[in-house]
């Protein structure tokens, strides 16, 4: 489907098929660009859309000889329970507008609004990229970023992390606890298991286990899962992204146990130094949301937070989407969720999840 709008001798149009040519131009544009995330990447957008059930499009701009001058990612998020909603980037913490120029960058916002208008989506949320002009809301002081660079090697890691949280990696160093990294099948199902336990203590529930399968796929040698074993049992797990020289945890977790062995303390350290091995030289602790105890675990590893801006727009009259667990609308349902059997919330969840974004 194509969209003609040209001012200023630029072009936007929407990719709305698996055209070979045009994904790998996408892919292209976003490994060379210096803001280019995992989530702008096709194998993000695709594989996620198709595991959860919803459609999704390339918003792009072009000049006049063609050349790409900024693309977004779209995810057309159809739920029952949480509303409609066009996404930049779904199920991600990024993935907003990626572009060459603030001309360009305004152009594409104006597109996706005029498509959300068009097939009735009352909310667009870009996460990340340049607030556009008009009636975009900039939805600054929730979340926080965390980066670092990686160090040359195990030890001055270990001595970059700030005293007390390095004294907890110590203590469970001396806890005997085996890393395994893979991508196998074995990887994938002790990392679901993990993660799903750890999202239920947490009150929210599971993705669906195809959205983890389909994103290990898609990304290949980009993606992989750190496992923490003691007494060869999984206590600790992290599937993680890696992009332009940066591994990104993204979904990671850990049983009860792994506080008292201080497994999850062992994971991102052990992360860290696999990833530097691969070749890659920052470490993205991903986001939370200012004041939570996620964020205060990130700054003791050292990390400053950088406040993170996304841009929300909403139709007249309509209220933005609220899928914030933490938000005190869901406090009951959280609570209500910590205490149902693990296998009840996994049979429950990907039902639920799935319709986030």
């Amino acid at each position: 489907m194509n969209m003609p709008f040209t001012p200023n001798a630029m072009t936007v149009r929407i990719l709305d098929r698996e055209d070979r040519n045009e994904l790998a131009r996408i892919d292209k544009f976003v490994n060379d660009h210096a803001d280019g995330t995992a989530f702008h990447r096709p194998a993000w957008l695709l594989s996620s859309a198709k595991a959860c059930g919803h459609d999704w499009r390339y918003m792009m701009v072009e000049d006049i000889e063609g050349v790409l001058q900024g693309i977004v990612p779209l995810t057309l998020i159809h739920s029952a329970l949480f509303g409609r909603a066009l996404v930049s980037s779904g199920f991600a913490v990024g993935g907003g507008i990626l572009s060459l120029t603030d001309k360009a960058a305004q152009i594409i916002a104006d597109a996706v609004w005029d498509f959300a208008e068009i097939h009735s989506f009352p909310t667009v949320e870009l996460r990340g990229g340049p607030i556009p002009r008009g009636k975009w809301q900039n939805d600054a002081g929730v979340y926080a970023g965390f980066a670092a660079k990686l160090e040359d090697d195990d030890e001055k890691q270990l001595l970059a992390i700030p005293r007390k949280q390095r004294a907890e990696v110590r203590k469970g160093l001396k806890n005997d606890l085996v890393v395994r990294t893979g991508t196998q099948e074995v990887d994938r199902l002790d990392h679901y298991r993990i993660y799903a336990e750890s999202v239920r203590n947490l009150g929210t529930p599971v993705f669906p286990k195809a959205l983890f399968d389909k994103v290990m796929d898609a990304f290949g040698q980009d993606a992989d899962i750190l496992t923490v074993l003691s007494g060869g049992e999984p206590v600790a797990s992290v599937l993680s992204l890696y992009h332009g020289g940066t591994v990104m945890p993204y979904w990671g977790g850990g049983t009860y146990d792994a506080r008292r062995l201080r497994a999850n303390d062992i994971m991102y350290y052990a992360l860290m130094n696999h990833a530097r091995r691969r070749g890659c030289r920052r470490f993205d602790f991903g986001r939370s949301k200012i004041g939570t105890g996620a964020y205060a675990f990130k700054k003791n590893w050292g990390f400053e937070p950088e406040p993170l801006t996304y841009a929300i727009r909403t139709a007249d009259g309509e209220a933005a989407r609220d899928v914030n667990p933490m938000s005190p609308k869901y406090r009951l349902q959280v609570a209500l969720w910590q205490k149902l059997p693990l296998s009840v919330a996994n049979r429950l969840g990907p039902f639920i999840a799935k319709g986030l974004g």
